[in-house]
């Protein structure tokens, strides 16, 4: 890739372009992974049962939360290289991009450990029981050994997101999620191996695309790359890297553990009611793959306008993608509700309660899809000016401060049952985009988290 032309359409282009340029690959990324998820819950759900899609779903946040402990230091680097690319320091972008991986990867192999030997008290503590006990043990003791896989595709992504590449972690991406959805039901059905032949087939699929990923930023030459002398830890790079990247750890972890009580205090409501939770929110996560990617996308030309200084550009770049998803999440919002029934009717066939309480969820869940829309959008803005703090408050705001309330509120003293829970979420997304709005107006976002030559030394 010219990573010179790249750099050149993100600081001159004209916006809505550089924007759909960048974020299309993502955008197609993410519909791939959401057809794995799809594919996941299709044949756990028709070849196994509800109670098996409810013990995936209950652990899902648990996987989340260990994945958002790595999270932090990648939006931290996609920032930092994504400036030092605009500013032209490659030599402090490769320094980042080093200590990023050593990092992840010690990192990621001490969660595998600890997770696996603690999973049987993580599902006890979440209320699972029976049947849902065991088969979210088995499922998730298993997703753990792909921790280091994941970890080392988050720094592939990040050092190649920063420079502006999208494609090339689609590619590999979309390659990974190919082979897991043939996977499925060879592990599945044919070799019979039920609930952990999905994860089996996940962490195969994910770990030869991860393997090669790195193999590739240590054998290409062109951009920013990996050499082995330079993995060791350098405590200034590495602190610089922590500092911007520990907010967004904690906004991210925050939301992780939110979705733990989320799906705890839906599990009360019975398996009918976290599984219907678990399909809407795969079909719901379809919707949503075009602001996703503008989100992400944001943050690279966010991160590369502030470090060439042009903080007007950098304001052009919100307004448009803020236009954007509007656009993307008023056509999803009304497809999503008047499709609703046979959309949901692909994944339940014979079961009337799971159908209609996944039907009401999707039902009332669209009517705040734009505003899920310009929660990425800030999102995107804070992570990419490398003001992590603000996307904290953001993430956690959303969950702790609203969503988690509502749903303690509505279920003591209302009688709306299950729709509560829908209810909050929607009121949720509607006032923490107001926070992030005025957060935007305020205006720290736009000074840049670098200084050139501070790690040049």
């Amino acid at each position: 890739m010219d990573y010179g032309s790249k750099r050149q359409l993100i600081l001159n282009g004209a916006m809505p372009k550089v924007i759909l340029t960048l974020a299309a690959p993502i955008m197609f990324n993410n519909f791939v992974q959401t057809l794995y998820n799809l594919a996941d819950t299709y044949w756990v759900s028709s070849t196994l049962g509800t109670t098996e899609v409810a013990a995936i779903t209950l652990v899902f946040p648990i996987i989340f939360l260990t994945l958002s402990l790595g999270m932090g230091v990648n939006i931290a680097g996609t920032a930092l290289i994504s400036q030092y690319t605009g500013s032209e320091d490659k030599k402090s972008a490769s320094r980042v991009a080093s200590q990023m991986f050593c990092f992840s990867l010690i990192l990621s192999l001490f969660l595998s450990v600890i997770g696996y030997f603690a999973t049987p008290t993580i599902i006890r503590a979440m209320g699972g029981e029976g049947d849902i006990l065991k088969y979210a043990s088995q499922y998730l003791r298993i997703m753990f050994w792909e921790m280091p896989f994941i970890f080392m595709f988050f720094v592939y992504n990040a050092i190649k997101q920063g420079q502006g590449d999208t494609v090339s972690p689609m590619i590999l991406n979309v390659c990974g999620v190919v082979l897991n959805i043939i996977l499925d039901p060879i592990f599945i059905v044919t070799l019979g191996l039920g609930v952990p032949g999905v994860a089996i087939a996940t962490v195969l699929s994910r770990g030869i695309f991860a393997i090669y990923a790195v193999y590739t930023l240590f054998a290409h030459k062109n951009g920013i790359t990996l050499s082995l002398k330079n993995l060791r830890i350098e405590k200034e790079v590495l602190f610089k890297i922590i500092k911007i990247g520990f907010p967004a750890t904690v906004g991210q972890s925050a939301s992780a553990i939110g979705f733990i009580f989320l799906n705890s205090f839906v599990l009360a409501y019975g398996d009918h009611t976290l599984a219907a939770f678990g399909i809407g929110n795969r079909i719901n996560s379809l919707i949503l793959m075009p602001v996703m990617g503008i989100g992400n996308a944001l943050a690279t030309i966010i991160g590369q306008n502030l470090g060439a200084e042009n903080k007007s550009r950098a304001k052009l770049a919100f307004k448009t993608a803020i236009k954007l998803s509007t656009l993307f999440m008023v056509a999803g919002a009304i497809i999503m509700y008047f499709l609703s029934e046979k959309i949901v009717g692909i994944f339940i066939k014979d079961n009337a309660v799971t159908f209609q309480q996944s039907l009401d969820y999707l039902r009332l869940i669209s009517a705040s899809l734009p505003l899920m829309g310009f929660f990425q959008v800030f999102v995107g803005t804070f992570q990419g000016s490398g003001h992590t703090f603000y996307a904290m408050i953001m993430e956690m705001g959303r969950l702790w401060c609203l969503r988690v309330p509502m749903i303690v509120l509505f279920g003591r003293y209302t009688n709306w049952g299950a729709n509560g829970v829908w209810y909050a979420m929607v009121l949720s997304n509607g006032l923490i985009c107001l926070v992030g709005l005025l957060i935007y107006f305020i205006g720290n976002w736009e000074e840049r988290v670098i200084h050139k030559n501070v790690l040049a030394n």
